[in-house]
């Protein structure tokens, strides 16, 4: 179709939910020179499983990770490095480097690491994860980076470093392998299906204004 209006397929990115069914979707697509965002990602299965479908990218969550373990701990504050979204954010970064998977990793959604009160807290993941592929990073925050010092942004995510530490290893998940390892993932059901009811809700709310509109 976009072909037919002179718009070349590399032109195109197709966001998808990070389910079995989405990453598998994406598997076809990309064979097809399209490419994919495989998105609602909040956990390592989910980013494995993109990276060997041949997902262009995936968009992990650190920060909703991060509400869900506070959640879960009762924790209001987390060492930047030490943050469970950051780590989840590594972890995908190192496996991918490490297995020489092309799929880029750009977090976006953040949390203050350190709580809210804190000086600087706003941007705690955006630079503990300074050095990964890509990041999606609203304005607001933006304008929170250039405020600071330049000294303050420091390489921790490092390609030959990371890819070197990782210790998981690249076992193929197949549909059942997969679905077995989920159902102990706690934080990535959970949270998956949060994202994909708030879409649902969203598409709802659109498809009723273009209703009315058109």
């Amino acid at each position: 179709m976009y072909e037919e209006m002179g718009v070349s397929k590399d032109r195109i990115l197709i966001k998808l939910a990070g389910t079995w069914e989405g990453i598998q979707a994406a598997k076809v697509l990309e064979k097809e020179g399209i490419q994919c965002n495989i998105t609602l990602v909040f956990s390592f299965l989910q980013a494995a499983a993109a990276a060997q479908a041949g997902a262009y990218l995936i968009s992990p969550f650190p920060g909703r990770i991060l509400d869900w373990h506070k959640k879960q701990s009762g924790k209001e504050s987390y060492p930047p490095d030490a943050d469970p979204g950051v780590l989840a954010v590594k972890r995908m970064f190192a496996y991918f480097r490490k297995y020489k998977y092309d799929t880029i990793c750009m977090p976006a959604s953040w949390r203050p690491s350190r709580g809210v009160n804190v000086e600087g807290g706003d941007v705690d993941q955006i630079l503990a994860l300074a050095g990964v592929d890509e990041m999606t990073i609203p304005p607001p925050l933006l304008d929170s980076l250039s405020s600071m010092p330049s000294t303050v942004v420091v390489r921790k995510c490092d390609a030959k470093a990371d890819a070197a530490a990782c210790t998981d290893p690249d076992f193929l998940l197949t549909e059942d392998s997969y679905k077995t390892y989920w159902d102990t993932d706690d934080c990535g059901k959970e949270k998956l299906k949060e994202g994909i009811d708030s879409f649902t809700v969203e598409t709802e709310k659109l498809i009723k204004i273009l209703i009315e509109k058109f």
